[in-house]
């Protein structure tokens, strides 16, 4: 059943098709190929929601992207999304739509009361009456001005959706279906290039899908692209950004159509697109003409009522004024009458083209030359006009009252700028269209169609053929490309224009607010308002106004709002000039930049060669960085305090296998590598002799730590180095950095194998006799492998590099191997160990091991520390300048008061610690951040009792003090004695073992 409004032939879309859908809880129908704005206009609906600041009711004011006032909020539930523009929703059966920012209903909204204190709520009134008396005072207001502003409601609810990323890359990108973009897409398509043709609108065409006389040529062009295999059109797909190098952000709206996507199919695919020629063909934006009460619904843009007419088959008013300074308006007033219209054309302008007034008044249009419409009333819908002669002085007549219940409107047209800008070409003003232009385009780029200025269909066809042969050119196609005949649609263009930036007021005229931005409420004595206190600069402007900071970012106001300020600076628009335009040029869905980086993709999780291995067994896993990794190997009834204790005293008893795949693994060669380790490193390298290790440490730039390990020398100009999981990556990227930039005369190559080599750990007075077992041709004896020795050999057939490193404070082996063979050399040890009481253990007893031990790790290197922080101020070298070597004395990384390393055990030798406490003296209030705070704990089991690695301000100094371990969260205070970091086996014997 169609409404009241609904022509009774015409139009695109499929009257075999009806759509149910609701807006506000009613029931509507409309037809496959409506949006929701021409579905609700069919249906008489002429109420589409609140402006943002004043709550004025707001109509449909556009037919695309730039819709400024009809906002509405989409879908319920986990896919509600707010701040739609109606004009760009296309219809879909059991479509869900609600208006926003109007309570208790759209029809009664209570917040219109606004409209009564417009005095006080001019341009800048935030700044003025909440920012004080008090600085405070801000926060007293803001929860009330938060509920108070408008717009949509966002969901809460996480995304059901999912969206995927692409790239495409292409000879020719065509930005814009209309009749330049399809000249220019077909050209270079015959010339055999690769053609990708992106088009924002659900079907290309373009201004052409309003013209009927159009058709024909339309169908054509379409036809010819189907017919070409290497030129690609997508349709819904927006063109939203423009960077270096040609590269192009779009978003196809796969399924944005629907009301919910289908199995396994995205919801929008985000394109990252890169070409070598880039035709932009994206239109032009007609401008509105600024009077009192511009703003009711029943006013809009007459390219927007054309496109209601000709493509939608909606009438909408019956009574319509046509108010315009340009030939462009008269097409529409043409078709409102064909289409069953009352119509007057008023034009501000004495003088037209004689044909185009004989053709007006030809069809029975009442036209007014010389005329402006000064105002409109009244309410919630427009019931009148009221119109007034325009003097050659520019002074308005008396108004005489006109009926009226659709208002058309134009001011000539805005070319899209928008991608032109962002690329950073410069906008030059012309004169005869008044607007910004592109200026001097840049290598592989090029302007076509009404975006360049040009607005008749036959100079948009030809501009599009020319860039097309440019194009091709430019790429060395050489292939015969024919002509385009424009098509045979006799229609002017904007003809001779006559700037109109603001009607003056006319007596006998409705008084009212003259509106620029229809979304924020910025009205042109807004403008008058900015320039008065002082704002001359555009950029100052917009902020002060709020103008274009909507979500339709001033498509519709921004150049009214400039010649506004010009005439108040008596000053020409280019010199006022236009703020500069960033991506995106429509809304974005936060979704479609993440993409499948969600979740656990985020950042790829990692897994050890070993890591199914561990499952299998009884492992429980736990997320370290991007690792996961084996946390404990719990027997029955075991919980992680039972298991892990176990663990860790076992490896002090017998032995353990820990899986430390995840350390970060680098190669290191070239014949600089020794010189290149010893400048980042604080410790010296020249001397490290073949097969053996050492344990150094890196700083930053500015002294601070960056990161600990050994690096082993595997022969002359190859060494093999480890870094913590955690900085793994950031070491990386610190030595290529340092490569490519500060020494690149070096002879060094650094790759990372971390995913090439399985590690695991041997520990414990076991571990060589474990070993022994399983190695056919290593010698791991003392002399032939002492601590930090390194060696090759197997273990049966699987190649292995052995290094006796310990990180638990026993003796301890690393063992590596490439990663295919990590889980049989795993099982072979693990095999080995049975006679030798082997245990495994996870990520918390090795912590417990090292935190026995006083070996720091990343709660200690937590970017703020130096190496005196750590008490190894005596590895750094006093003999060769390394990274960080001149700034690591600055006087405040020196102060005797910097928290360092030092032990902490519970004076009652039962408490628990917990890592994050404040320390604080003994005896006192707790106050402020204390004299340092607990990095590390762990109960001990060599031990019985808790222990912790803390950093304190006078360190080792205060050895045998008590101070308080205050935990806020928990309401805890613990009294720890200051011990030295070494728990266990300070004097280090074990290793040696």
């Amino acid at each position: 059943m169609t409404g009241s409004a609904r022509l009774a032939s015409g139009g695109r879309i499929d009257r075999g098709a009806p759509i149910s859908f609701r807006f506000d809880g009613k029931r509507y129908s409309g037809f496959a190929g409506d949006t929701l704005a021409s579905a609700l206009l069919a249906n008489g609906v002429g109420l589409f929601g609140r402006s943002f600041k004043y709550h004025r009711p707001r109509g449909v004011f556009s037919a695309g992207v730039e819709e400024p006032s009809a906002l509405v909020t989409l879908r319920e539930g986990a896919r509600r999304e707010p701040n739609l523009p109606a004009t760009a929703v296309e219809l879909y059966e059991g479509l869900e739509a609600e208006s926003q920012n109007r309570w208790p209903s759209l029809a009664f909204d209570a917040m219109a009361v606004n409209g009564l204190f417009t005095p006080f709520f001019s341009a800048g009134f935030y700044y003025k009456t909440f920012m004080g008396p008090t600085r405070k005072s801000w926060m007293l207001f803001e929860p009330f001005i938060r509920r108070a502003a408008g717009l949509g409601t966002a969901t809460k609810e996480p995304d059901p959706d999912h969206y995927e990323k692409a790239h495409a890359f292409c000879d020719v990108l065509v930005v814009g279906a209309g009749p330049a973009g399809l000249a220019a897409a077909l050209t270079a398509g015959r010339a055999g290039l690769r053609v990708l043709l992106v088009e924002q609108q659900a079907e290309p065409g373009g201004a052409l899908l309003s013209n009927p006389a159009a058709a024909p040529w339309l169908a054509e062009a379409l036809a010819q692209l189907d017919g070409l295999a290497n030129v690609r059109v997508m349709a819904r797909t927006t063109a939203f950004g423009y960077y270096d190098g040609n590269t192009l952000g779009l978003i196809q709206r796969v399924s944005d159509h629907l009301a919910a996507p289908a199995d396994h199919q995205p919801r929008q695919r985000y394109w990252v697109a890169r070409a070598r020629e880039v035709v932009l063909a994206t239109g032009a934006i007609e401008r509105p003409l600024v009077f009192a009460n511009n703003d009711l619904p029943g006013i809009m843009l007459a390219s927007a009522a054309r496109s209601y007419v000709n493509r939608y088959g909606v009438l909408p008013g019956r009574d319509a004024v046509v108010f315009t300074n340009n030939d462009g308006a008269y097409p529409a007033a043409l078709d409102l009458k064909a289409a069953g219209a009352k119509v007057t054309l008023v034009d501000s302008r004495a003088e037209v083209a004689a044909d185009l007034r004989a053709r007006a008044e030809g069809q029975g249009i009442e036209l007014l030359l010389g005329h402006v419409v000064a105002s409109a009333g009244k309410g919630s819908r427009l019931k009148y006009a009221d119109l007034a002669p325009l003097g050659a002085d520019g002074a308005a007549g008396t108004a005489q009252r006109r009926p009226c219940d659709l208002l058309c409107v134009s001011g000539g047209w805005q070319p899209t700028v928008h991608l032109h800008s962002q690329s950073r070409v410069s906008l030059d003003f012309d004169e005869t269209i008044a607007a910004f232009v592109p200026g001097q385009l840049r290598p592989g780029q090029h302007s076509v169609g009404a975006c360049q200025g040009v607005f008749d269909l036959a100079g948009c066809v030809a501009a599009g053929v020319a860039a097309g042969r440019e194009a091709a050119g430019a790429l060395g196609a050489t292939a015969s490309i024919p002509d385009l005949p424009a098509p045979e649609v006799d229609e002017p263009g904007v003809g001779r224009l006559m700037p109109l930036w603001r009607v003056p007021k006319a007596a006998g005229a409705k008084g009212g607010k003259a509106f620029l931005d229809l979304q924020n409420d910025v009205s042109a004595s807004d403008i008058d308002l900015a320039h008065l206190e002082g704002y001359v600069s555009v950029e100052h402007m917009k902020r002060y106004t709020t103008l274009g900071m909507a979500t339709d970012q001033g498509k519709t106001s921004n150049v009214n709002a400039l010649a506004i300020m010009a005439e108040r600076r008596q000053a020409t628009i280019p010199q006022v000039g236009t703020t500069t335009f960033r991506p995106p040029f429509t809304g974005i869905a936060c979704g479609a930049l993440v993409g499948t980086a969600v979740d656990d993709h985020i950042h790829p999780l990692r897994l050890s060669p070993m890591q199914d291995w561990h499952r299998e067994n009884g492992a429980v896993d736990v997320q370290a960085g991007p690792w996961i990794r084996p946390w404990y190997y719990p027997k029955p009834g075991e919980d992680l305090d039972a298991a892990y204790r176990r663990e860790a005293a076992a490896v002090r008893e017998t032995v353990g296998l820990v899986d430390v795949s995840s350390l970060g693994k680098i190669d290191v060669q070239g014949p600089d590598a020794a010189e290149f380790l010893n400048r980042v490193y604080v410790n010296g390298w020249k001397a490290l002799a073949v097969g053996k290790a050492r344990y150094g440490l890196m700083l930053r730039e500015d002294g601070i730590v960056m990161d600990d390990g050994t690096t082993s020398r595997i022969a002359e100009h190859h060494y093999f180095m480890t870094t913590t999981t955690a900085n793994a990556g950031r070491v990386m990227a610190h030595l290529e950095f340092l490569l490519q930039t500060a020494w690149p005369d070096l002879k060094v190559q650094v790759t990372s194998v971390t995913d090439q080599w399985a590690g695991m750990a041997v520990a414990g007075p076991n571990s060589r006799a474990l070993l022994a077992d399983a190695v056919s041709d290593i010698d791991l004896g003392n002399e032939a492998l002492p601590f930090m020795g390194v060696a090759e050999g197997h273990v049966g057939d699987i190649p292995v590099r052995i290094f006796r490193i310990s990180f638990s404070g026993e003796l301890a082996y690393e063992v590596f191997t490439p990663a295919g063979y990590g889980t049989a050399l795993w099982e072979r040890l693990h095999e080995a160990g049975q006679n030798h009481g082997l245990v495994l253990y996870g990520l918390e007893a090795l912590g417990a091991l090292r935190v026995e031990k006083g070996h720091v790790a990343g709660p200690e290197l937590d970017g703020r520390t130096t190496i005196g922080d750590l008490g190894l101020g005596r590895m750094a070298s006093t003999k060769k300048p390394f990274i960080g070597s001149v700034l690591m004395h600055r006087e405040g990384l020196k102060r005797e008061d910097r928290p360092t390393l030092v032990g902490l055990i519970p004076e009652d030798g039962a408490a628990r610690l917990r890592a994050g406490a404040i320390l604080h003296e003994s005896g006192k209030t707790p106050e402020g951040h204390g004299l340092g705070h607990v990095t590390s704990v762990t109960f001990s089991p060599a031990l019985g009792h808790y222990v912790a690695l803390g950093l304190l301000a006078g360190g080792m100094a205060r050895e045998g003090e008590v101070v308080q371990a205050v935990y806020a969260v928990k309401d805890q205070s613990v009294a720890v004695k200051v011990a030295s970091p070494h728990f266990v086996d300070p004097e280090g014997k074990r290793v040696y073992a």
